[in-house]
């Protein structure tokens, strides 16, 4: 188990790409605290996993540093540390994909819960990180759309994965010294959620044929496959990377 004993907090744990990082933390021999934006949300992630013993469950608004703080704080009173953050809280959350149709208000939500969460989150981690003296593990989750555009997702999501890609390089510089790693990936579409299944297959043959023509290996990935390159990340097997954002898009887009 590459993860053994480890403590790693995953944001967004309830949605499609979230349960899977915790499941696949769990099956490496982590302690995963389980968070999410609303109670019931977080009781069905905790439920799912089916590991009362190795995880813990509190409701996180990314935006709201006080429920970070206090999450961060439950976790270490329970396993006694936090090695890991996994900042997958994000998406387009239900709003418009058209540049006409994106209105201030979703502007600023997509952009606050995908970058504004990822840095504060991050800072609260870093302050535990700091405590122990032992360095930490950070991974976030941007796509496919911030290193060039969204398939799926408007022009704010764009924006917003791409700021998390260099919020990250930026980390990885100023925290490197401490032992601290910042890194990153950046899936294409994965058929995770619902909600993502629902807006591929609303869109027409024509347009998902012209998708998967664009992707050398001729398919979407699985939520599996994206969550080996968080496992990755967070193990030692990547002890010498820290800035980097990880493709994992089939060949769609190289960097």
């Amino acid at each position: 188990m590459r993860l053994k004993d480890r403590v790693a907090l995953v944001t967004g744990a309830s949605g499609g790409l979230g349960k899977h990082f915790c499941k696949a933390l769990l099956k490496e021999g982590a302690k995963v605290g389980v968070t999410d934006i609303a109670r019931d949300m977080v009781d069905d992630a905790v439920a799912s996993l089916d590991d009362s013993g190795s995880t813990i469950g509190a409701v996180v608004d990314v935006c709201q540093r006080g429920t970070i703080e206090s999450a961060v704080s439950k976790l270490v009173e329970e396993f006694g540390r936090l090695d890991i953050l996994v900042n997958v809280a994000g998406g387009a959350l239900h709003t418009p994909p058209k540049f006409e149709d994106i209105d201030e208000a979703s502007w600023d939500k997509v952009l606050d819960v995908n970058l504004k969460g990822t840095y504060l989150c991050s800072q609260v981690a870093v302050a535990q990180f700091r405590k122990q003296g032992e360095g930490g593990k950070i991974v976030n989750i941007s796509a496919l759309a911030g290193r060039w555009l969204g398939s799926l997702a408007g022009c704010h999501y764009t924006a917003a994965k791409a700021g998390v890609i260099g919020l990250t390089r930026h980390l990885a510089h100023e925290l490197g010294p401490e032992g601290i790693h910042v890194n990153a990936i950046a899936p294409t579409i994965t058929l995770a959620s619902q909600r993502t299944i629902d807006l591929w297959n609303g869109r027409s043959d024509e347009y998902r044929e012209k998708i998967l023509s664009e992707i050398p290996l001729r398919r979407l990935s699985t939520p599996d496959e994206v969550a080996a390159g968080v496992i990755f990340l967070c193990s030692d097997e990547s002890s010498y990377m820290t800035g980097v954002t990880l493709d994992i898009n089939g060949g769609r887009f190289f960097s």
